[in-house]
């Protein structure tokens, strides 16, 4: 039995991030962490296409989620972007930013960031248990006992850095520590992917797998639209993907109903502008079959698809379109709509909505209100963000929060 001040279950961003914050005021403190995968930091490799989106520069509160989101406000204020780039900077890593504020490492490559944790921790004296499961853990007097497959651990304090489902069981995402809390009490709030990919009806989809286009993406839910992001759409043989539908996807398995998609295909102009272009484009093209009608104004095989939507042959001469399938063209263009079935589920998901109920932490040092010297950060929590580096910089911040709480317990 191994006897640590500080154990933290989960060798993730939020997991390294503490340990190395918690040495970096008191080498003195020990401090282990327990990782059920062969090495830490797996699921941080994978983190913007290989590149890290590390952080934003334009982190606020209505970038995240949740049912008490201001929550996580005392820790994104104090322990911010700035704060998290000084820490990185300390062990080695340079930040660069894109033109739309994301922050990523210098050198483009998410390797070099788990790189600086692992050669932090192992600087700074963190021990490391690789391919250890806790299997439950059980507070007696004022210390934790952890029940692992490589034996038992006590430890003064306890830090749960898990994550969710996001990733699977590949990337050590199964959600078996929050089902350890629920047993010892915790309530959790529905829990359901984001950041993820969109199944749709397949009938138009399937024929346009690879395409991209730039597009307004809208979600609607029962009538009401809940949320729009622009950016490139990828069709896929299953539905739709790419940033604008990732970043619109929370709400689809956390709220019933009829839910759609609709593409604005060309977002910077109006219906009636559009209207224009077509008529225009009938007076020049009418020689032609509708097979090329909108070849030149959108991606041949997205046009094509259009005119089917509209009834339209394409084997039929332009010249024989009337004012009413202008508009219904238009339309189409301006909404082009797919009825959405679900989602590609927690493995393809970058983050999970939903986690411990905030209610039962303290917000300034994500103690448990429940048991003293027990911490929940990161993804655990039901605290999530959108796409562009807002759940790493959850995760930092959080972390740092416990790693402050406890150093100064320990009146350092």
């Amino acid at each position: 039995m191994q006897k640590y001040d500080v154990i933290i279950i989960g060798g993730g961003a939020a997991g390294m991030c503490a340990a190395i914050n918690i040495k970096m005021r008191d080498r003195s403190i020990s401090v282990a962490i327990l990782e059920q995968l062969s090495r830490v930091g797996k699921k941080l490799i994978t983190t913007g296409n290989g590149r890290c989106n590390i952080s934003n520069m334009q982190i606020s509160l209505d970038r995240y989620h949740g049912e008490n989101i201001n929550f996580a406000e005392y820790a994104l204020t104090n322990f911010d972007n700035y704060y998290a780039a000084d820490f990185f900077s300390e062990i080695g890593v340079m930040f660069t930013y894109d033109e739309k504020c994301r922050a990523y490492p210098y050198s483009l490559q998410a390797s070099s960031v788990v790189d600086a944790l692992r050669f932090a921790i192992d600087e700074y004296g963190v021990d490391i248990f690789i391919d250890t499961t806790v299997k439950s853990y059980l507070k007696q007097k004022n210390q934790f006992v952890i029940n692992t497959n490589n034996g038992d651990f006590i430890a003064d304090n306890l830090i749960i850095a898990t994550g969710l489902y996001s990733g699977g069981q590949k990337l050590g995402s199964n959600g078996s520590m929050v089902e350890i809390l629920k047993k010892s009490g915790y309530k959790v709030v529905k829990t359901t992917p984001a950041i993820v990919q969109l199944k749709t009806d397949t009938g138009v989809v399937k024929g346009l797998k690879g395409i991209k286009v730039n597009a307004d993406a809208t979600l609607i839910i029962n009538g009401n639209a809940v949320r729009s992001d622009f950016g490139e759409v990828l069709f896929c043989d299953y539905g739709l993907s790419g940033p604008p539908i990732m970043q619109i996807s929370r709400e689809v398995e956390r709220v019933k109903g009829d839910k759609f998609i609709i593409l604005d295909l060309m977002p910077e102009y109006s219906f009636a502008n559009i209207c224009d272009m077509l008529q225009f484009r009938v007076s020049a093209l009418y020689t032609r079959n509708l097979d090329e009608f909108l070849s030149g104004m959108l991606n041949k095989r997205v046009g094509q698809a259009v005119l089917k939507l509209c009834g339209l042959k394409l084997s039929e001469s332009v010249s024989g379109l009337e004012a009413s399938d202008i508009k219904q063209i238009a339309s189409v263009i301006k909404g082009m709509k797919f009825k959405v079935v679900g989602t590609t589920g927690f493995d393809n998901s970058q983050v999970t909505a939903g986690g411990l109920d905030t209610n039962q932490f303290n917000n300034q040092t994500m103690m448990s209100k429940r048991e003293r010297g027990l911490y929940c950060i990161g993804e655990i929590l039901d605290i999530d963000g959108d796409c562009g580096g807002f759940n790493l910089q959850w995760a930092w911040s959080s972390a740092i929060c416990a790693a402050n709480s406890i150093c100064n317990d320990f009146g350092v």
